[in-house]
């Protein structure tokens, strides 16, 4: 299992990845061959793993200290097919998938603060 932030968006990305593959494959056999059932049982996993793809995104932009416009790039990844697995690569190499210490706050440490201060 990943031990950090990074390892589990890149588990996820290649799941949504493989997911929509699976999928894809499915409907080439319900439209050329007439055999619907893998569609059913391959869309509704690709559902989940796109919606876990979409909250693993959520929860580690903060961490990762990604800009808003990476997340946003991220999110956009999830809907052409494969296209999480080239966000990942592109990710990786540019260090964003490694967590970096800094003193200024995450995004999700200034919402709580801006939540504590308006109680």
């Amino acid at each position: 299992m990943p031990s950090s932030h990074g390892g589990w968006f890149r588990l996820v990305a290649v799941a949504e990845a493989v997911s929509w593959a699976a999928l894809l494959l499915a409907m080439a056999a319900k439209y050329g061959l007439g055999q619907p059932l893998g569609v059913t049982v391959a869309g509704w996993v690709h559902g989940v793993v796109f919606t876990a793809y979409v909250v693993t995104c959520l929860v580690v932009f903060s961490p990762l200290r990604w800009r808003f416009r990476v997340l946003v790039l991220a999110l956009v990844a999830s809907v052409p097919p494969l296209a999480s697995v080239w966000f990942e690569r592109w990710a990786r190499r540019r260090g964003l998938l490694e967590r970096h210490e800094s003193q200024e706050p995450t995004f999700w440490g200034r919402v709580g603060y801006a939540l504590r201060t308006l109680n």
